[in-house]
């Protein structure tokens, strides 16, 4: 389907996941607003400002989550809104300040910009897979997890998970608004999402792999991951707004895998990488308990075929050593 003749906004467009998103947007044909924190900030802009199409179908504006009323303008005549402007930080000081407001108050601000346009169509949220399966039930080997899982909050509060606090909280925010002012949403839940990069900074994902390689240390605790590419994921919330069809919920999990996985991947890709001083032959070898699954069946029903995790893997080391993130 070719965007032609179709505006659409993205909140927080230099993001990792956004910046995709733009990308293949401008692909498409489409034109596109996108937001930023700052205008002046070229980490923010110049990446976007150099893809193809953006000179001439890609105009930015300067938006914050927590002003009201901040995205008003760069929704205006929009046919489509992507929300996916959030903080993501696993380390926090403040969590009310710093995660939870941003991402509660943030997204109601930008619905309600929303409300005030006749023209949207549907609003397409980047939500997570921290929404989905933070609620204690136990993670076996014949667990399935599906769209109608959802996180509890006051049990992420509890155990201090507060980016999963604040992703829940948004999410429910996000459906109690839509329900009360009749708006088409539909959410998208990326798990742990690698891939190559846009923009010209590590961000929290991104930076697990270069991480793992030079200290053998897990982001997870349990070295369990649900990896999703960055294209799939972008490609996933062009599809949502697509596909007349959809609705609802669509999680975004391409491999649920170890972290050996991706070690053992990176040994066949890179023999020159060494990898013994920060990851024990004897640790790679021990036996591991089956891993639970995410279904697929909803994203492929928006076309998504999702790619293979050493493909992924494969084009986030090349992506990083492109950008001088990585060295070896």
């Amino acid at each position: 389907m070719s965007g032609e003749g179709k505006v659409v906004c993205v909140t927080g467009a230099s993001g990792f996941i956004a910046s995709w998103l733009v990308k293949l947007l401008l692909d498409r044909r489409y034109t596109v607003k996108g937001t930023v924190r700052s205008l002046h900030d070229p980490k923010k802009t110049e990446h976007l400002l150099a893809l193809d199409g953006a000179k001439e179908r890609l105009k930015l504006f300067e938006a914050n989550l927590i002003d009201e009323g901040s995205f008003d303008t760069a929704v205006q005549g929009c046919d489509c809104v992507f929300h996916t402007a959030s903080p993501v930080l696993m380390s926090v000081d403040d969590p009310n300040l710093e995660l939870i407001d941003p991402a509660v108050k943030g997204t109601l601000n930008v619905l309600n910009s929303c409300s005030k346009v006749p023209s949207i169509k549907r609003v397409v949220i980047t939500s997570s897979m921290a929404s989905v399966i933070f609620n204690g039930k136990p993670l076996n080997a014949d667990v399935v997890v599906d769209e109608t899982w959802f996180s509890d909050a006051a049990y992420c509060q509890q155990i201090k998970m507060w980016y999963m606090v604040s992703k829940t909280l948004a999410e429910e925010a996000a459906w109690k608004f839509g329900e009360e002012n009749g708006m088409d949403l539909i959410t998208i839940h990326p798990g742990f999402v690698i891939g190559p990069l846009l923009q010209p900074n590590l961000n929290v994902t991104s930076e697990a792999i270069p991480n793992l390689i030079k200290t053998g240390h897990d982001f997870f605790s349990d070295g369990r991951y649900r990896y999703v590419d960055v294209r799939d994921v972008a490609f996933a919330h062009i599809k949502a707004f697509e596909v007349s069809s959809a609705k609802g919920r669509y999680l975004m999990v391409g491999t649920v895998a170890y972290s050996s996985e991706v070690v053992k991947i990176l040994r066949q890709l890179y023999p020159a990488l060494n990898l013994t001083n920060t990851i024990r032959e004897e640790d790679l070898k021990k036996p591991k308990p089956p891993l639970y699954n995410v279904s697929k069946e909803k994203a492929k029903s928006l076309g998504v075929d999702f790619l293979p995790l050493e493909v992924s893997v494969k084009d986030t080391i090349e992506s990083l050593v492109e950008k001088k993130l990585l060295t070896f």
